[in-house]
């Protein structure tokens, strides 16, 4: 007999983790929650979920309530009465009542060690800060934002060159792979949850528009790591020659300068070299000012020739 579940989840993060559940005959996928279609574009295209898409294609019934508490979707899973509710990246608070309708277990597949990275962007907090592993949570949802406690967990390297996107793809298989080892121990009662340390918990809340903004005084290594940590998106910005310019792409450099954070220390035709805090040195390899397209280094500075080695490029305002 299979394991009847409802899932909960969103963006393409928990498509693969879901597409694995569709594929096992042990495993009934019911039901499917996601956040509602959203209009996206200048033309104000309506667009459905990663989930949801994938959902349909199966014939698996789809439940988009704007909110979740008190509505009639959820009190139609709390009558489906399922095995599992699991969720991945769903962007919902899930109320007790409905958690606890499920008969085995409600988990959630989060992408992060916790205690560290409890919120809703772990992902890109664990670039931003500079880590050098992140990895994936399974554990027991309860009220409180990611506080249950951890059935499983695997780490995975951030590599140099990562970013959230990439970082976004590894953890998705990743956690589709853990859940898959740890559902037959759940469903069997083979578990051993580990409590979350309270004196360890670290919260990484959806990056506001102020975070985008990367403040040039910063390390050279730590102007990267943002950079990496908000692309491809919402990306970081910086003040550069008066205009508030995104940055797609840094370089940090190993030569050191005397020069103030924001100075150009080399420009030629094709680099430009920034000075950063604590004599750190970048170049930036492409960028995208406001009203204007996303460009390489080359064809920015074809446009800005006035750019001198000692001027201030990157400002405050």
């Amino acid at each position: 007999m299979s394991t009847s579940i409802v899932f909960m989840g969103t963006p393409e993060f928990a498509v693969p983790i879901l597409q694995s559940l569709i594929a096992r005959p042990e495993y009934d996928v019911q039901a499917v929650l996601t956040q509602p279609d959203h209009r996206i574009g200048r033309k104000h295209v309506l667009h459905s979920s990663p989930v949801k898409q994938l959902a349909q294609k199966y014939g698996i019934d789809v439940l988009q309530p704007a909110k979740l508490n008190k509505s009639p979707e959820m009190e139609k899973i709390i009558a489906m009465n399922p095995d599992l509710m699991i969720t991945a990246a769903y962007g919902q608070f899930l109320p007790t009542k409905l958690l606890q309708a499920a008969r085995i277990a409600a988990i959630n597949v989060h992408g992060s060690l916790l205690p560290k990275y409890r919120g809703g962007a772990p992902i890109q907090y664990a670039i931003i800060n500079g880590d050098r592993e992140t990895g994936i949570s399974i554990m027991y949802m309860v009220k409180k934002m990611d506080a249950g406690d951890v059935l499983a967990q695997r780490a995975i390297p951030i590599e140099k060159d990562d970013d959230a996107g990439t970082m976004f793809k590894k953890l998705s298989i990743l956690g589709r792979d853990l859940l898959l080892d740890t559902l037959p121990k759940l469903i069997a009662g083979d578990v051993h949850p580990v409590a979350q340390d309270p004196k360890k918990v670290v919260f990484s809340p959806n990056i506001s528009s102020a975070q985008e903004r990367i403040d040039y005084r910063l390390t050279a290594q730590q102007i990267d790591d943002k950079v990496r940590g908000l692309r491809p998106s919402p990306l970081g910005n910086m003040v550069i020659d008066g205009l508030r310019t995104k940055i797609y792409d840094v370089t940090p450099l190993s030569e050191t300068t005397e020069l103030s954070a924001g100075q150009v220390v080399k420009v030629t035709k094709h680099q430009l070299v920034i000075a950063a805090g604590q004599g750190t040195t970048y170049q930036i390899n492409k960028l995208k000012p406001a009203g204007k397209q996303a460009m390489d280094i080359t064809a920015y500075l074809n446009g800005h020739q006035g750019l001198k080695k000692g001027a201030q490029a990157i400002s405050e305002n």
